[in-house]
């Protein structure tokens, strides 16, 4: 359920993303998008199965992986997917249409 009363500037929807929630737009023209925030991690070379990340580890057995924005949003063929490493536009930084999706 969304939670679109609240408007919210961009501040804190950031604030709302560090306490866990999840965030979106009112403007966004996409059907059920939203932004939650992947906290900072230690990831275990023993989970990991990308090549490249795999070079990131050298001699180490652990990895620090710096927390991220990430979008649940669609492809260009409609299909659900996730954006790792979401940027906000100027549009975006300068609005105040944002909302917690609850």
């Amino acid at each position: 359920m969304e939670n679109k009363v609240a408007n919210m500037n961009f501040g804190q929807a950031i604030e709302a993303l560090k306490e866990g929630k999840k965030v979106a737009r009112k403007g966004w023209n996409g059907k059920g998008m939203y932004l939650w925030l992947l906290p900072e991690t230690v990831v275990k070379k023993e989970w990991c199965r990308d090549p490249r990340l795999l070079e990131c580890f050298g001699d180490e057995d652990e990895l620090l992986c710096l927390g991220s924005i990430r979008m649940y949003t669609h492809n260009s063929l409609g299909r659900k997917a996730v954006l790792t490493g979401w940027l906000a536009s100027q549009s975006d930084m300068l609005s105040e249409d944002w909302y917690i999706v609850e």
